[in-house]
């Protein structure tokens, strides 16, 4: 039985689209008169259309931060059509008492396999660790985070108590997730935990952004902080929109659900949540079209082996939106793309011919003692779509100035930061990438006969693919520990 690789427990959850015209005084309609009794749009004894008298022009204090999260919660239930069971508490901190306690969390430890599995990606190469560029991201742009009994807002001034509304929306809505039940869904992969997450941030982040339409026209509601744009510094952009498709693409999925059976059917995907990011990206293919089980036969030598547990082996799955991301990070997917076909509920484009029609695919990590390599199988719905991931791999390595070295061989040499040695094959509908230090070492990592990708065993038989559990996040563990976390727009353009 095969153990594939721990993926990051945090994953980013963005929000992009800050409302302007939003006074500091909290006026709405007269206050509704069922307002004392509690019931769907009425939380804690304010209805969604009550009026509250706050001048939220200097931030809130304690009680005014109460009765806003109250009248929010309400007008949440209003619009996802579900009650909170129970009261959320919020507080909000300063970006510098926040990077103070995520320091005292220690650093991020690198794992070889985790190494591979991003190298292998070509988003995180040999000049840094994932670890650091994991940190860079989230540690610059998180805005707030869920931890499954209260809300924690970040703010950037740090004298302000007010706190972004979309953050605490997006927030809440996670909250009434979990009230119901509908965090449940566990994923085995990489790609599998950004499809869950897809279900569960599309579905905040498509609350987000109905509660903000409403703001601009039918309800009042508390201004944005002045201060909106994240702790600033670098960040690995190919790491970010690896992450970012469930917010961006998740919404998506949640309006086709929506369309076709209301929201029992966006409850329905909760309780059993997409299983690819192909799914989220092409939302018609939910829940009929399942990835493809792709297994890797070890075929190294002696002096290669995997990365061994007591229980099989580590590997994981990349899937269709980070293979999206290498090739825009790279610059093979060009970089106007991105928000070729955005939308306030969809900024980004993720659908691209070179990683459209990705079937299924799998990494397995090697080590000798002193170096690593790896294995990276994939399998395409048709020859057309293997054969445009491959000549875009191709691509891909030229570049990074890859040497042909020899029919199928190539060499990206140093100082890159992917300098290595590489053989891609393309047998069909599967495209096998083996990795080594040297041309040489190819052989022993993985020997060329057979090259072709299988998924089923030497007897012609189904091979199971069911990953160990224990080594993933599950989308409940993804949802309460759902950070928020802005990027500037000019970042990606």
């Amino acid at each position: 039985m095969d153990s594939r690789l721990p993926v990051p427990v945090l994953v980013a959850l963005v929000g992009v689209v800050v409302l302007a015209g939003c006074s500091g005084v909290i006026d709405t309609p007269a206050s509704s008169p069922n307002a004392s009794v509690d019931g769907l749009g009425v939380e804690n004894g304010y209805a969604y259309d009550d009026s509250l008298p706050i001048d939220a022009g200097d931030g809130l204090n304690e009680t005014e931060l109460d009765r806003v999260v109250a009248r929010m919660m309400a007008r949440i239930e209003h619009v996802r059509d579900l009650e909170f069971e129970r009261s959320v508490p919020v507080t909000v901190i300063s970006r510098e008492e926040y990077r103070e306690r995520a320091g005292n969390r220690g650093p991020d430890q690198p794992r070889p396999w985790e190494e591979q599995f991003w190298e292998a990606a070509f988003v995180v190469g040999e000049e840094t660790t994932v670890g650091e560029a994991r940190g860079g991201v989230f540690g610059a742009t998180v805005q707030g985070f869920y931890n499954g009994s209260h809300i924690v807002v970040v703010t950037d001034d740090p004298d302000s108590t007010l706190p972004d509304r979309g953050t605490l929306v997006h927030e809440l809505q996670h909250a009434l997730q979990d009230q119901h039940g509908l965090l449940s869904g566990r994923a085995e992969t990489h790609d599998g935990d950004l499809a869950a997450s897809g279900i569960v941030e599309g579905d905040a982040n498509f609350v987000e952004h109905e509660y903000e339409r409403r703001c601009g026209g039918e309800w009042s509601c508390i201004p944005e902080p002045e201060s909106n744009g994240g702790g600033g510094g670098s960040i690995n952009l190919g790491l970010f929109v690896s992450v970012f498709v469930p917010y961006s693409d998740g919404p998506t999925l949640v309006t086709d659900l929506r369309d076709r059976d209301g929201w029992s059917a966006v409850n329905g995907a909760l309780r059993s949540p997409p299983e690819s990011t192909e799914q989220v990206i092409h939302p018609e293919k939910y829940p009929e079209e399942t990835p493809v089980p792709v297994r890797v036969r070890d075929r190294s030598s002696g002096a290669w082996d995997r990365f061994e547990t007591d229980d099989g082996y580590r590997w994981d799955t990349v899937g269709e939106a980070t293979l999206y991301a290498a090739f825009w990070h790279n610059g093979v997917v060009e970089r106007s793309h991105l928000r070729s076909d955005s939308s306030s509920l969809s900024p980004y484009e993720y659908d691209h011919p070179i990683t459209a029609g990705w079937g299924g695919d799998r990494i397995v990590p090697y080590t000798n003692g002193s170096a690593a390599g790896y294995v990276f199988a994939t399998a395409w719905d048709t020859e057309r779509d293997a054969r445009q991931f491959h000549e875009g791999y191709l691509e891909l390595l030229r570049s990074h100035d890859a040497e042909l070295v020899r029919p199928g061989v190539y060499r990206v040499p140093e100082p890159d930061a992917y300098a290595d040695a590489f053989r891609v094959v393309r047998n069909g509908t599967r495209v096998t990438v083996v990795n080594a230090p040297t041309v040489d070492a190819l052989n022993a990592v993985h020997a060329p006969s057979d090259e072709g990708v299988r998924s089923v065993n030497d007897e012609g038989t189904a091979e199971p693919s069911t990953p160990l559990p224990g080594f993933g996040v599950g989308a409940a563990l993804l949802a309460l520990l759902s950070v928020t976390v802005l990027v500037a727009r000019r970042a990606l353009r």
